[in-house]
């Protein structure tokens, strides 16, 4: 089966940001796989097929792209939505806990570039859209092994956008703030939690809970995501609703006035 439809690949599609990004990219013409884990818990969606993905598995990776290669005939857009929060102080997370993370918010995305590359490069055009976080340029304290994963991919994204832009291949960034969704719930928690840091945690746990419940629709960050797949000339960084907005213009500020800003939203003394 092959189509004159573009063609989008999102992980991570069974719920949440994923899920919207799947039904925006049909509303905008595309014909779209989505992948989840356990495809088979998941209610269909008009214009979506399913296909099962661990993207922290090598085998599972190169099976499930070359399926869409063959069901579609190629690839023009990949979302890379698939991720899993940490929640708890730097101390508390064990390297193993740590690693885990970085399997499938870092290197699952490269394990995903790597598999799609070679067929967008012999199309000459193609759009690598990953999901960043705001806590990919600004500090996040009890989330230090989720921001570093998330650093990472902004560095990772914007080096490879300059490799692989002559070839008419572009990636892109979209950084969306707080999202009304399950994060929080299915973060990961501290595997060696530490008294010191309990109270603090607790706090944070509270505040983040207030945000998750305030946060925007994760249509809004599929909006944005559409956009990154569609705009003529687009952008390396699409920052996604008013809160991610704002928390952009932290980098334009001098350091102290950052560091302040970060204590004072989190509750931290001195």
């Amino acid at each position: 089966m092959t189509t004159n439809r573009p063609v989008a690949l999102v992980t991570g599609a069974s719920s949440g940001i994923g899920k919207e990004t799947a039904l925006a990219l049909v509303a905008a013409g595309f014909d779209v796989a989505g992948t989840g884990r356990d495809t088979s818990r998941v209610a269909p969606l008009a214009g979506v097929t399913f296909l099962d993905l661990d993207v922290v598995s090598d085998k599972s990776v190169s099976a499930t792209v070359q399926q869409v290669i063959e069901r579609f005939g190629r690839i023009d857009v990949l979302v890379n939505n698939a991720g899993v929060g940490s929640i708890g102080a730097a101390e508390e997370t064990s390297v193993a806990q740590a690693q885990s993370v970085f399997d499938i918010n870092v290197f699952g995305v490269m394990r995903m570039v790597k598999e799609v590359l070679p067929h967008m490069r012999a199309q000459g055009r193609g759009r690598i859209i990953n999901l960043s976080s705001v806590q990919g340029f600004i500090p996040a304290p009890y989330m230090a092994v989720y921001g570093a994963s998330k650093h990472a991919i902004e560095g990772y994204s914007e080096s490879l956008d300059h490799e692989v832009r002559e070839y008419g291949v572009r990636s892109l960034l979209v950084q969306p703030a707080y999202t009304n969704t399950g994060f929080e719930s299915n973060s990961a928690k501290p595997d060696v939690p530490l008294q010191t840091y309990a109270g603090q945690r607790h706090v944070f746990d509270r505040l983040m809970a207030e945000a998750i419940k305030d946060g925007d629709d994760p249509a809004v960050v599929a909006k944005a995501i559409v956009a990154a797949a569609t705009d003529p000339k687009p952008k390396l960084r699409y920052t996604a609703g008013p809160m991610a907005g704002r928390a952009r213009i932290l980098r334009f500020l001098p350091a102290w006035a950052v560091d302040s800003q970060i204590r004072k939203m989190n509750k931290l003394a001195g």
